[in-house]
């Protein structure tokens, strides 16, 4: 039996001595303790040396995906005729078994086996050192990571990283500078700061002028416009700041120095992240510009840490605070984060930036998978989905200016208002109701009435017409009536309180009283309506009154009789 062996240097052939030993494989171990005993079990029979580091390398990569290279077969044809070939690999052994004929074994006792040996190594194969093996497989091993990796030295984003941290420092303290200038330079001519506006000029014409009283007398045509120059040379003339001496101009000159130098630098710096990102990641830098896109991969940690995110995240990526104290006090979560300070959304209307900013970021995420993952370096998926994303917009504002704009069909129809009408649907809820003519002739319908009928329908009426003319003395005779009733009914003759009978007199009597106090209030509110009325109408009254109060005096008396 024949036993294969990969090494950084090549391939070694064992021949086992005693295959016996396979069989106990818990011994084996014990067996390659020592180079002596080591030696008894397996000895060298043969050795494929690498030429250079390329072979190395094809040959690993081919091992790893189950495949023997050309120098392999050769190796095996050469030395493997008619034996059995031990391997580390069950699909390398199929493999070489289809193709070369080679009987192969891959078991327990060979993986015990080939552990061995690789504890033996150096001591099997003479010439191999262990000082020249270790650096061997290490730079086998790198060489192997690059190649699966597909690794590119000029997509390495962690120089944009660094480029656009420093980017935004030296912004910092630009603006920084600048004011100490401004306030600096301030006390000895305050007019200046008003009449240039910009910090890189302000600092050129500090620095060229000097004491303000030199204003006159100097050039600042390649400095500032004409218009500006001129109002200089004016307030110089008239300014209210205070003398300061040549030691204090002289360290303001050299603070406006480091100014310009900064700003030059970050100008450099500007450049060159330009182009990094213009190789790194074209696709992003195409829909969202350099800056925003380099600030992306700084905050994502690297571009393939992005490409792992969905657009969601993509979009409010750096607004992580305000979006996790909006779940946390229930509120609208953020729109936009980074990707807010992007050109499209700059252009877009305040009411459609939640909108554009969803599908940029959509797109924007599909841009950094395509540079993170894929082969070409062209800039042609993110010009076309730029482009895609400036329609939309345009599609946006155009609706919304053909509703605002004069024209028919911008305009909403104004509808008469129908209570009756149903929202959405030209139907009535119900008919209109109209006056029935009809209704008021009842000739033919109805029998004639009797004399009593007749009678009878008129009496009410007459009587109510006959309520409402009671005068005021009538009202007042009436309640002097009444008080006199209550007295007697509540006092006996003889001083003594009425009793209450136990049979049902006594509640049949207090109904009658109740009817006759509301009967009388009733005939109150109507003779206030109205106080006027004939004398017939008033006599026929008075017997009708009297009528009325006749059956309270047959009450009277059987109370009487009652208490008696």
């Amino acid at each position: 039996m024949l036993l294969l062996f990969e090494t950084p240097a090549g391939f070694a052939l064992f021949k086992v001595l005693d295959e016996g030993k396979l069989s106990k494989v818990e011994d084996l171990g014990k067996d390659f303790s020592t180079s002596e005993s080591a030696r008894k079990v397996v000895k060298l029979k043969a050795f494929s040396k690498f030429e250079n580091t390329s072979e190395a390398l094809s040959a690993a990569t081919l091992l790893i995906d189950s495949k023997p290279s050309k120098g392999l077969r050769n190796f095996l044809r050469s030395h493997c005729e008619g034996d059995i070939l031990a391997v580390a690999d069950s699909k390398l052994g199929n493999t070489i078994k289809e193709k070369m004929h080679i009987e192969c074994v891959h078991n327990n006792a060979v993986m015990e086996l080939m552990r061995g040996v690789r504890s033996q190594l150096t001591e099997l194969i003479s010439g191999l050192a262990v000082q020249d093996l270790a650096p061997m497989s290490l730079g086998l091993s790198h060489s192997l990571s690059r190649y699966k990796l597909k690794f590119s030295p000029d997509k390495v984003d962690t120089m944009i990283i660094q480029a656009i941290s420093l980017l935004d420092d030296l912004d910092k303290e630009l603006n920084t500078y600048a004011m100490r200038v401004r306030e600096w330079y301030g006390w000895h001519f305050p007019e200046l700061a008003k009449i240039v506006q910009d910090n890189i000029l302000y600092a050129k014409a500090v620095k060229l002028m000097g004491d303000r009283t030199n204003a006159a007398k100097l050039d600042f045509s390649e400095i500032l416009a004409e218009e500006v120059e001129a109002e200089l040379k004016e307030a110089a003339m008239i300014s209210m700041g205070t003398e300061v001496s040549d030691l204090d101009l002289e360290n303001i000159k050299d603070l406006c120095n480091q100014v310009l130098s900064l700003s030059e630098y970050r100008a450099q710096l500007y450049d060159y992240l330009k182009s990094r990102m213009n190789t790194v990641a074209p696709n992003l830098t195409a829909l969202v510009g350099e800056l925003v896109g380099a600030r992306l991969i700084a905050h994502g940690g690297s571009l393939i840490n992005l490409a792992k995110q969905p657009g969601s995240t993509v979009q409010i990526l750096g607004a992580e605070k305000a979006l996790f104290r909006a779940l946390k006090t229930k509120h609208a979560t953020p729109k936009y984060g980074l990707i807010y300070h992007a050109s499209l959304i700059g252009q877009a209307a305040p009411k459609h930036k939640g909108k554009i900013s969803r599908s940029l970021a959509a797109k924007a995420a599909l841009a950094i998978r395509c540079d993170a993952l894929g082969e070409g370096q062209d800039n042609t998926m993110g010009l076309e989905n730029r482009a895609k994303l400036e329609a939309r917009l345009r599609s946006l504002e155009g609706k919304e200016l053909s509703r605002s704009a004069g024209s028919v069909k911008g305009k909403p129809k104004i509808e008469f208002y129908d209570k009756d009408r149903k929202k959405g649907s030209g139907g009535l809820i119900t008919p209109a109701k109209t006056y029935n003519t009809a209704a008021d002739s009842i000739l033919g319908l109805l029998e004639p009435l009797s004399k009593k009928e007749v009678e009878a329908v008129a009496s009410p009426t007459e009587q109510a017409g006959n309520d409402l003319h009671v005068t005021d003395g009538e009202q007042k005779k009436k309640k002097r009536k009444k008080k006199k009733a209550d007295a007697e009914e509540t006092v006996a003759p003889n001083g003594v309180e009425d009793v209450e009978p136990e049979d049902g007199v006594g509640k049949k009597e207090k109904k009658k009283k109740r009817k006759h106090l509301s009967d009388d209030s009733e005939l109150q509110n109507q003779n206030e309506q109205n106080s006027a009325g004939d004398k017939k109408k008033k006599k026929r009254k008075h017997k009708d009154l009297e009528e009325v109060e006749t059956p309270s005096k047959k009450e009277k008396k059987k109370k009487k009789k009652s208490g008696d």
